[in-house]
């Protein structure tokens, strides 16, 4: 598979950063051990914590890892109401309702995400049809949500992650499709954490680190590809 950021994501964007793991041969989660399942739960409630230093104004929209985002929102055409990722987790942080697990792949992008308060997002590595690309779309891509029966195209000017068949994240980071979203009984995971702010390319780097270690160690995860894709290098293999 081939990942490529192309030069219309670049003209809004030219100093993101999207870091991109391909990991195979996941653990199905009823075969992981209860004492790892146990250390994830810890890690989970860990980072629940540790998100509240990045959370120092009691409005949302006034913490710079959140503002950053809805910043970048404005840039391009979205779903109304549709927010980062990272800012979904961190408002459940503030209204001290913490992020519960979901499934061992799920809960270890959760924990990277809220402790490095950036977006972390999982596909379906096997569901993906051909390549995958980041673009400002032209609209019309077949896209239909989770849990619906209802088929929900892409509009012209949206950021979204397309591959061969149509889309596969849409408002760049904020909804999965039914057709390639990760679920637990899936044997491979695309992993891609982001970052808009040239600031944190070092935090970018140690979430991509830290979820290639927690995916080997808790997952029996093997890691194929774990690199970031830039403006000045927009296209790798991946897997």
């Amino acid at each position: 598979m081939q990942f490529t950021v192309e030069e219309s994501f670049w003209k809004l964007f030219p100093d993101a950063a999207i870091g991109v793991i391909a990991a195979k041969e996941l653990t199905a989660p009823e075969n992981i051990p209860s004492p790892q399942l146990d250390a994830l739960s810890r890690l989970l409630a860990a980072a629940n914590g540790m998100a509240q230093l990045h959370l120092p104004d009691s409005n949302i929209a006034e913490n710079d890892v959140v503002k950053v985002w809805r910043d970048a929102y404005r840039l391009f055409e979205t779903k109304r109401g549709a927010r980062s990722t990272i800012e979904v987790l961190l408002k459940h942080v503030l209204k001290h309702d913490p992020v519960k697990s979901v499934n061992p792949l799920a809960d270890i992008c959760n924990i990277v995400s809220l402790k490095h308060a950036l977006p972390v997002s999982a596909e379906d590595y096997d569901a993906i049809v051909g390549n995958l690309r980041l673009c400002v779309t032209a609209g019309g891509n077949d896209f239909q949500p989770l849990d619906s029966w209802t088929k929900d195209p892409a509009l012209a000017g949206e950021v979204c992650y397309l591959d061969d068949e149509g889309a596969v994240r849409r408002c760049w980071n904020w909804c999965s499709g039914e057709r390639t979203v990760y679920r637990a009984s899936s044997k491979s995971a695309l992993v891609i954490v982001e970052s808009v702010d040239p600031a944190r390319r070092e935090e970018l780097e140690a979430a991509l680190a830290e979820l290639s270690a927690l995916l080997q160690h808790n997952l029996g995860a093997t890691v194929e590809t774990s690199a970031v894709v830039t403006k000045e290098s927009p296209s790798i293999a991946i897997g």
